[in-house]
């Protein structure tokens, strides 16, 4: 595990000056120790009648309260979740992310 990601959460924030809500993504958890390896083949998944392309497969260490309207940023590049898997070699010492990269609801980090 010799990459660091950082997993995000969107929240609505109220700006002080307009009172408009503001969507904005903040870390849940930063500096995460993971394994970031782009997959080989190209798989396809249908998600709600949608096909998003998993490119990228993240193995982190068994952690509660994941969900899959979160992201993954590593190196400035934003993943999104496809799913959570326990390691079926480990039990739930470590979980597989397949993840689709790109912009999740038009935020970016940079």
């Amino acid at each position: 595990m010799r990459h660091r990601i950082d997993i995000q959460e969107q929240q609505q924030v109220q700006d002080p000056n307009t009172g408009q809500l503001i969507v904005s993504w903040v870390n849940v958890w930063s500096n995460v120790p993971a394994a970031v390896e782009p997959l080989s083949v190209r798989e396809f998944i249908a998600a709600k009648g949608v096909q998003s392309e998993v490119s990228v497969r993240v193995v982190i260490r068994h952690r509660e309260g994941l969900n899959a309207s979160m992201r993954i940023v590593h190196k400035g590049r934003i993943l999104n979740p496809a799913g959570f898997l326990a390691d079926p070699e480990y039990g739930l010492s470590y979980i597989t992310i397949p993840c689709s990269a790109g912009v999740n609801d038009g935020e970016s980090v940079g």
